[in-house]
């Protein structure tokens, strides 16, 4: 099923050392200890790192809009207790178990977290920092969760805050030297599919063209603005023969498609997928599996892994330079990197970051452990590289209105 198409690039680092944890798992091993159990973990001791020629400074003197560093978590915490509130943005409570990290975060600390824009892309995200530059109040996001191809950028335009949690050096993946953007969780390309209303279910991307399809098959996002939907566009494109540099065949397939009458001018989500206004869509499998939880077999969902190629996908983390929060900013990204936050992300079916280091330490209960990805899957996975993403972002974002030419909406 996991075949390879000749000019594949196989998966980078955090995928591949995600299958060999994975796979280390398969074998029979000692049940682990529940979490609450286990000993904190030292925490890491990560040099600041300033950006500026500025020292940085204890803790207890520390301006929280430059710090580089926790240094002393007791400071930083009271810090963000007294700022009393976070602002996070396009963070749906279904993304990857979003709603429960939210909701923890802010018990645990006693911080309001404001959930900006939750159906945004991660352009969304990068305007509302440049909107919100002189604006402290709610609208202006402290911290974002972005396609890779954003995380360079955004750095060079000066919208983020360099910031290096304590678990730092056990992170494994795309993670800026200075701390500016950091991976945070990855996944699987996969169709979902409502089977009360699609009898006969789509294995491959070619498939998706067949006339039978005709109204049924949506994007979960905007691909001029949604990097899920821009990376289903690449996708489609490597599956239909084209290559890692060049878009130029995911563009002609959706053409293809809308042309057919098969792709539908509506974002999918869970409500449309659940109505059946949208059968067919393309998300990672990590929201695919959430969805298939939350339906509970009404309507049934079959998550399809296409046989042509698996894509691949990460995430990364960042603070805005602009934070109105900057200490609970920092603090949220203690708490996502922390084994707490890392569980939490794989109870949504997202595959974390710091994941080799934790099955190593054993803290992974087998339950939790279960809801990751076969590692066959990640072991043969496609991810372009960030320049190659970079790049097939602007090209998707300047052609899909001449080439493919249908506006991609929210439902009403």
């Amino acid at each position: 099923m996991q075949t390879k198409h000749k000019n594949m690039q196989i998966a980078g680092v955090i995928f591949l050392v995600s299958a060999l944890v994975l796979g280390a798992c398969a074998a029979p091993a000692p049940a682990p200890e529940p979490v609450a159990a286990a000993p904190a973990p030292e925490p890491t001791k990560v040099p600041a790192v300033p950006a500026t020629d500025v020292p940085f400074v204890p803790a207890a003197a520390v301006d929280w809009s430059v710090a580089t560093a926790a240094g002393n978590m007791d400071d930083l915490t009271a810090a963000a207790q007294v700022e009393g509130a976070l602002n996070v943005i396009t963070l749906p409570v279904d993304w990857c178990n979003y709603g429960e990290m939210i909701d923890t975060f802010s018990a645990k600390y006693g911080i309001k977290v404001n959930s900006l824009n939750p159906d945004g892309g991660s352009a969304d995200e990068i305007q509302a920092i440049k909107d919100n530059k002189e604006n402290k109040g709610p609208q202006a996001p402290d911290v974002i969760d972005v396609g890779p191809a954003y995380g360079p950028t955004s750095k060079e335009e000066g919208l983020l805050a360099p910031y290096k949690v304590a678990t730092w050096d056990t992170i494994v993946g795309d993670k800026d030297p200075d701390g500016y953007y950091v991976v945070d969780y990855n996944g699987v390309m996969v169709f979902e599919v409502n089977t009360d209303v699609v009898k006969d279910v789509p294995k491959d991307w070619a498939d998706l063209l067949d006339p039978k399809y005709k109204g049924q098959v949506a994007l979960a996002g905007d691909p001029r603005a949604s990097n899920q939907a821009a990376q289903s566009v690449f996708a489609a494109g490597m599956a239909s023969g084209g290559t890692l540099d060049d878009t130029t065949a995911g563009l002609e397939f959706f053409k293809k498609l809308n042309a057919s009458g098969n792709l539908l001018p509506l974002i999918a989500g869970s409500g449309t997928i659940a109505k059946g206004e949208t059968p067919i869509t393309f998300q990672w499998n990590y929201l695919a599996l959430a969805n298939a939880d939350t339906f509970a077999g009404n309507p049934p969902l079959e998550i399809v892994y296409p046989s042509s190629v698996n894509w691949g996908g990460y995430y990364l983390q960042a603070i805005s330079a602009y934070a109105p929060h900057p200490a609970a900013a920092r603090l949220w990204q203690e708490y996502l990197y922390s084994d707490v936050g890392q569980l939490t992300w794989m109870k949504g079916y997202c595959t974390p970051s710091r994941l080799a280091d934790m099955i190593s330490r054993n803290v992974v209960p087998d339950d939790i452990k279960a809801k990751l990805p076969d590692p066959k899957i990640i072991e043969t996975s496609v991810v372009p590289k960030g320049p190659q993403l970079k790049a097939a972002r602007a090209n998707i974002k300047e052609k899909w209105d001449t080439v493919v030419g249908l506006d991609i909406k929210k439902a009403p």
